[in-house]
């Protein structure tokens, strides 16, 4: 009897731990690779707006930009409309924020 309880308490301690290590629910990162359709540069220079034509699905996303180096990159037109692009975004809260943004030939 004595062995069965300290072996129920043993697995409920590794219940606990292993409950304890588990991520929190974040947003969903997501990645793709895409053709650039359109690039909509903010009138101050600090945001912009890009829509990718998915090559999986076929589908629009609109992705919102607000780092410095790409934005560079569309200043630049070293990025311009029909560049493929691998991106990978956060979509929390159903806004498509960049994380990253690059050229799949380099860049």
């Amino acid at each position: 009897m004595r062995k069965l309880i300290s072996n129920l308490m043993l697995s409920v301690a590794v219940v606990i731990s292993a409950a304890s290590f588990s991520t929190p629910a974040a947003a969903e990162d997501v990645k793709m690779v895409g053709v650039i359709t359109k690039i909509k540069l903010a009138a101050d220079g600090k945001s912009a707006v890009a829509i990718l034509k998915d090559n999986k699905s076929g589908d629009s996303v609109t992705i919102n930009i607000n780092d410095d180096l790409t934005l560079d990159k569309f200043k630049d037109k070293r990025i311009v409309e029909g560049d493929e692009i691998r991106a990978k975004y956060d979509n929390a809260g159903g806004k498509n924020e960049s994380k990253s943004f690059k050229k799949t030939a380099g860049c």
